[in-house]
Protein backbone atom coordinates (compact mmCIF):
# COMPACT_ATOMS: atom_id res chain seq x y z
CA UNK A 1 0.00 0.00 0.00
CA UNK A 2 1.53 3.79 -0.94
CA UNK A 3 2.00 5.57 2.36
CA UNK A 4 0.46 8.87 1.88
CA UNK A 5 -0.06 12.00 4.02
CA UNK A 6 -3.41 14.02 4.18
CA UNK A 7 -3.76 17.71 6.09
CA UNK A 8 -6.53 19.22 5.81
CA UNK A 9 -8.88 22.29 7.18
CA UNK A 10 -12.32 23.87 7.41
CA UNK A 11 -13.46 27.48 7.74
CA UNK A 12 -16.73 29.38 8.36
CA UNK A 13 -17.54 32.76 8.00
CA UNK A 14 -20.11 32.67 10.21
CA UNK A 15 -21.81 29.50 11.51
CA UNK A 16 -23.89 28.59 9.45
CA UNK A 17 -22.62 30.81 6.33
CA UNK A 18 -19.98 30.65 3.39
CA UNK A 19 -17.41 27.86 4.39
CA UNK A 20 -14.29 26.38 2.80
CA UNK A 21 -12.11 23.76 3.12
CA UNK A 22 -8.07 23.04 2.26
CA UNK A 23 -6.50 19.95 1.46
CA UNK A 24 -2.56 19.06 1.23
CA UNK A 25 -1.88 15.04 0.21
CA UNK A 26 2.19 14.50 0.30
CA UNK A 27 3.07 11.12 -1.02
CA UNK A 28 6.97 10.88 -1.26
CA UNK A 29 8.05 14.29 -2.66
CA UNK A 30 5.04 15.19 -4.83
CA UNK A 31 2.60 17.12 -3.24
CA UNK A 32 -1.11 18.12 -4.17
CA UNK A 33 -3.62 21.48 -2.89
CA UNK A 34 -7.25 20.53 -3.11
CA UNK A 35 -9.68 23.52 -2.14
CA UNK A 36 -13.64 24.38 -2.41
CA UNK A 37 -16.39 25.67 -0.68
CA UNK A 38 -20.35 26.01 -0.10
CA UNK A 39 -22.18 29.56 0.35
CA UNK A 40 -24.34 28.33 3.68
CA UNK A 41 -23.21 25.69 5.79
CA UNK A 42 -20.75 24.72 8.77
CA UNK A 43 -17.32 24.53 10.21
CA UNK A 44 -17.72 21.09 10.87
CA UNK A 45 -19.29 20.62 7.75
CA UNK A 46 -16.23 21.92 5.91
CA UNK A 47 -13.68 19.81 8.35
CA UNK A 48 -15.62 16.55 7.36
CA UNK A 49 -15.78 17.84 3.33
CA UNK A 50 -11.88 18.24 3.43
CA UNK A 51 -10.89 14.83 4.66
CA UNK A 52 -13.93 13.36 2.79
CA UNK A 53 -11.94 15.13 -0.16
CA UNK A 54 -8.72 14.16 0.68
CA UNK A 55 -9.53 10.19 0.64
CA UNK A 56 -11.73 10.03 -2.04
CA UNK A 57 -8.79 12.01 -4.15
CA UNK A 58 -7.19 8.74 -3.20
CA UNK A 59 -7.24 6.05 -6.49
CA UNK A 60 -6.50 3.03 -5.01
CA UNK A 61 -6.41 1.59 -1.10
CA UNK A 62 -3.46 3.66 0.91
CA UNK A 63 -1.89 3.46 3.96
CA UNK A 64 -2.68 7.47 5.03
CA UNK A 65 -2.00 9.66 7.89
CA UNK A 66 -4.11 12.16 7.81
CA UNK A 67 -3.40 15.48 10.22
CA UNK A 68 -6.56 17.41 11.42
CA UNK A 69 -7.34 19.85 13.94
CA UNK A 70 -10.83 19.25 14.36
CA UNK A 71 -11.14 17.58 17.71
CA UNK A 72 -15.34 16.31 16.21
CA UNK A 73 -13.51 14.75 13.31
CA UNK A 74 -10.42 13.18 15.29
CA UNK A 75 -12.75 12.42 18.18
CA UNK A 76 -15.78 10.72 16.55
CA UNK A 77 -13.55 8.30 14.90
CA UNK A 78 -10.95 6.98 16.96
CA UNK A 79 -13.24 6.75 20.14
CA UNK A 80 -15.76 4.98 18.06
CA UNK A 81 -18.55 7.46 17.83
CA UNK A 82 -18.91 7.64 14.62
CA UNK A 83 -19.35 4.03 13.99
CA UNK A 84 -22.03 4.04 16.97
CA UNK A 85 -23.89 6.64 15.52
CA UNK A 86 -24.72 4.66 12.53
CA UNK A 87 -25.25 1.58 13.80
CA UNK A 88 -27.84 3.31 15.96
CA UNK A 89 -29.72 4.61 12.93
CA UNK A 90 -27.94 8.32 13.09
CA UNK A 91 -28.89 8.13 17.09
CA UNK A 92 -26.29 9.92 19.56
CA UNK A 93 -26.42 8.53 23.25
CA UNK A 94 -27.93 11.14 23.98
CA UNK A 95 -30.99 10.39 22.08
CA UNK A 96 -30.24 13.51 19.65
CA UNK A 97 -30.06 12.93 16.02
CA UNK A 98 -25.81 12.89 14.99
CA UNK A 99 -25.11 16.46 12.82
CA UNK A 100 -24.19 15.62 9.62
CA UNK A 101 -24.90 11.98 9.25
CA UNK A 102 -24.69 12.32 5.14
CA UNK A 103 -21.04 13.26 5.59
CA UNK A 104 -20.63 10.56 8.06
CA UNK A 105 -21.57 8.24 6.07
CA UNK A 106 -19.55 9.22 3.14
CA UNK A 107 -16.02 9.23 5.49
CA UNK A 108 -17.63 6.09 7.05
CA UNK A 109 -17.60 4.23 3.50
CA UNK A 110 -13.31 5.73 3.01
CA UNK A 111 -12.44 4.21 6.18
CA UNK A 112 -13.32 0.75 4.89
CA UNK A 113 -11.27 1.76 1.95
CA UNK A 114 -7.83 2.82 3.30
CA UNK A 115 -6.23 2.22 6.52
CA UNK A 116 -6.35 5.99 8.57
CA UNK A 117 -4.22 6.69 10.96
CA UNK A 118 -5.83 9.92 12.78
CA UNK A 119 -3.51 12.79 14.20
CA UNK A 120 -4.60 15.74 15.58
CA UNK A 121 -2.46 19.37 15.69
CA UNK A 122 -3.35 22.22 17.16
CA UNK A 123 -4.89 24.94 14.79
CA UNK A 124 -3.30 28.50 14.23
CA UNK A 125 -0.11 27.45 15.96
CA UNK A 126 1.81 27.93 13.13
CA UNK A 127 2.10 24.26 11.82
CA UNK A 128 2.57 24.79 7.95
CA UNK A 129 0.75 22.26 6.10
CA UNK A 130 -2.43 23.42 8.76
CA UNK A 131 -1.86 27.03 8.15
CA UNK A 132 -1.54 26.49 4.26
CA UNK A 133 -4.97 24.17 4.59
CA UNK A 134 -6.52 27.30 6.69
CA UNK A 135 -5.62 29.51 3.72
CA UNK A 136 -6.78 27.82 0.95
CA UNK A 137 -10.71 27.06 3.32
CA UNK A 138 -10.80 30.67 3.53
CA UNK A 139 -10.14 30.85 0.37
CA UNK A 140 -12.71 28.51 -0.47
CA UNK A 141 -15.40 30.55 1.93
CA UNK A 142 -14.66 33.62 0.00
CA UNK A 143 -15.68 32.59 -3.03
CA UNK A 144 -19.37 33.39 -2.10
CA UNK A 145 -18.80 36.66 -0.33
Amino acid sequence: MKKIEIFTDGACSGNPGPGGYGVILRYKDNTKELWGGEPETTNNRMELTAVITGLSALKEPCEVTLYSDSKYIIDAVTKGWAVKWKSNNWIKSDKKPALNSDLWSKLLDLLDIHKVQFIWIKGHAGHPENERCDALAVMGSKQFK
